[in-house]
This record gives structure tokens, sequence and C-alpha cells, in this order.
């Protein structure tokens, strides 16, 4: 009998402050949202493709996205999030780690994400090669949440053998 443990669970956060460039468009679980103000990011900054990379990476013992995506490689500018988590979810499997599930909540007034949520949990499940759950929440108009200054993300993974 083997003394492995053969689930884990990995946490993810991030946030992202809004971009004042016109030209950035947001993207989140790898929907476009024309007309709504972009997030600050060397990638497309799409802050929920983002939390299930982290909390994918931790639950396999990979680090975080900062190491496996550093924003100091100039090659990963612009970078597509739902493509950086295919090859996250890949590395999990490299080193024997199935993806089972991932849960994401996103903390936002704006926009509304239930016409678009069954897209985003497609193109992230998809990309994880997993189920991939999607929750909004809002900020209800408290703090800068509530000002439109960003959005705050968070998931948990979890990796079987």
């Amino acid at each position: 009998m083997s003394d492995e443990i053969p689930f884990r669970v990995g946490h993810g956060f991030d946030v992202h402050s809004r971009s004042d460039d016109p030209g950035r468009v947001l993207i989140l679980g790898g929907v476009t949202f024309p007309g709504e103000q972009g997030l600050i990011g060397h990638s497309d900054a799409d802050v929920v493709a983002h939390v299930c990379i982290d909390a994918l990476l931790g639950a396999a013992g990979l680090g975080d996205i900062g190491q496996m995506f550093p924003d100091t490689d100039p090659s990963l500018a612009g970078a597509d999030s739902i493509d950086l988590l295919r090859r996250a979810a890949a590395a999990a499997r490299e080193v024997r780690w199935r993806p089972g599930n991932i849960d994401c909540s996103i903390v936002l007034d704006s926009p509304k994400l239930v016409a678009v949520k069954d897209q985003m949990e497609t193109n992230l499940s998809a990309a994880a090669g997993a189920p991939v759950t999607v929750t909004g929440r809002r900020s209800e108009g408290v703090g800068a949440l509530g000002r439109g200054e960003g959005i705050v993300a968070w998931a948990v993974a979890l990796v079987a053998r």
C-alpha cells in the first residue's frame, strides 16, 4: 500500500486593475466583452483563467503562474490565458496529476456574467481538461471593486493520481 496521497487541492487568487487604455479589451474566462474597460496585465489579463492556472499549479505542486509564465518574458506579452491554462494542465499531467475539477468565483459589478457563464465554463473546461464552474459575485458598490477599479477572482482545484 502506497503512502502517496491520491488527491490534492490548490487555491488561486488574483486581482487586476482596470486599464485606462481604450484599446485594451476585457476578457474573462476566454470571453471578450466588447465596450467594457479591459484589465491591466502582461498577458491578455484574463483574471478568471489566471486563478484557474494558479489553483491547478498549486494542487500539482508546480508553483504559481508567475513562475511558469513570468511577466518578464516578452514572448508572453498579450498571451491568450486560455492557452496558458491548457499548458498548465498539460504540465500537471506530466507530473502525474490529473485535473479533477476547478471552481472559480469572480467579484465584479459590471459586466453581468449570466449570459456568458456557460461559454466561460466551456472555454475553461476545454483548456483544463476537467469541469470548471464559474460563479459571479457582486461587490454591491463597496470599495474599489464597487467603484469598478478592478476585478478579483478565487479558484480551487482538485487533482488526482
